[in-house]
């Protein structure tokens, strides 16, 4: 047990200076600009389609789900809002974060640790590339960037899945669907929700280049990586959610 804490706190130590190396580097010249455009590339649009089949089932489902229940109090008028607001606050932000840190996370994981193995990353130091600056810096600020954007995609298509459950049983306006759900939302409603999603990508991204970035040697450590930057990634996920929500609750 003993052994166990000390390896936590060991870890939690080399990722604060992992994560204070990275705010050092990030505003030192020269910027990687291509390599950053490839990451958003990789990171952002390869993963719309999975973040859009799952945004979609999210609203259909929860829609459908529901229904049921606010039908036996005649409220069926209130499903578009609290679809909306269900998506928007708590569900989409969780679930498009979990689906990013499974396969970013892990895929920055692999991809660094492989490269650590193969010593590809002390071949950079040789060459007089920064290693850190061309291959963190830019997975973690594109994973800030995209992680958000990816969100509001997966809110998007999921009211418009809420849309679809709602005429599986009624027949309902497009026009008035959407309006019904503006009408629900407030400004307070979409601030602190997009704002702790740019703290899942920073994590997302910090986690999985540390993890990929440390890898020990042999190629063993490659499936370790990975593993274990999903596992990190997503419990830090559920732990700023936790923390957010109590902020909101304070602030809001």
């Amino acid at each position: 047990m003993v052994i166990y804490l000390k390896n936590i706190f060991n870890d939690a130590g080399d990722i604060t200076l992992f994560a204070a190396r990275f705010f050092k580097e990030v505003l030192r010249p020269p910027f990687e600009i291509k390599e950053f455009i490839r990451q958003c590339y990789t990171i952002g649009y390869k993963s719309l389609p999975l973040v859009g089949i799952t945004g979609f089932i999210m609203g259909m489902v929860l829609t459908l789900q529901s229904r049921p229940t606010l039908a036996e109090f005649g409220a069926e008028s209130w499903l578009p809002g609290m679809v909306a607001l269900s998506l928007i606050r708590e569900i989409a932000p969780v679930i498009t974060a979990l689906i990013c840190a499974g396969k970013i996370s892990s895929g920055i994981g692999a991809e660094l640790g492989s490269m650590k193995v193969t010593e590809q990353i002390d071949a950079m130091e040789v060459s007089a590339i920064n290693p850190y600056k061309y291959l963190v810096v830019t997975r973690i600020l594109a994973t800030t960037l995209m992680v958000p954007l990816l969100v509001v995609f997966a809110d998007a298509v999921g009211i418009y899945g809420g849309y679809i459950g709602i005429n599986i049983h009624a027949d309902v306006n497009l026009f008035r669907y959407f309006s019904q759900v503006l009408a629900s939302l407030e400004f307070l409603d979409i601030i602190p929700a997009t704002i702790k999603t740019f703290f899942f990508g920073f994590f997302i991204g910090m986690i999985g280049c540390y993890k990929g970035f440390t890898a020990a040697n042999g190629t063993e450590s490659v499936g370790k990586a990975a593993n274990s930057a999903v596992v990190a990634a997503s419990l830090t996920i559920f732990i700023i959610d936790m923390l957010a929500v109590q902020i909101t609750d304070l602030f809001f």
